[in-house]
């Protein structure tokens, strides 16, 4: 027999609740009543902790390994005065983050004679590849 539920995809939907399956919604696995428990002590900290506008407290465990630092640090606090469903709060991060590597890499630089070679070379082919596009157009 053709019935509307074996070809109608949703069908059923708009029933009486007490006529739909599923009703009162099963739960796989089944809940566990009387489960009680205590928030955990909150992470303590020695870092700055940047936080969003909507949420009221910290979770009881966060990420401090990479404290916000420099130009990077400062474009993220601007950052976290925005909403977040502001799309600049995104932006000023993503771009926060595009900072945060120019200022390793130089932190780098300046730390290590390898990595200072490494970084000039890789400028200067940059300059380079950016000369010579700008000399094709």
């Amino acid at each position: 027999m053709n019935r509307p539920q074996d070809r109608i995809p949703g069908w059923g939907a708009d029933l009486d609740r007490s006529n739909r399956p599923a009703v009162p919604m099963e739960r796989m696995p089944p809940r566990i009543e009387g489960v009680h428990w205590d928030d955990p002590a909150p992470q303590r900290s020695d870092v700055e902790i940047l936080q969003s506008t909507e949420h009221f407290r910290r979770p009881p465990v966060f990420g401090t390994s990479v404290p916000p630092r420099g130009v990077s640090g400062w474009i993220r606090r601007r950052a976290f005065r925005h909403s977040e469903n502001d799309l600049r709060h995104w932006l000023m991060l993503l771009f926060a983050d595009r900072v945060d590597v120019v200022e390793s890499l130089a932190s780098d630089a300046r730390r290590s004679p390898r990595a200072r070679s490494a970084a000039m070379i890789a400028g200067a082919a940059l300059a380079a590849a950016w000369l010579l596009r700008r000399a094709g157009d």
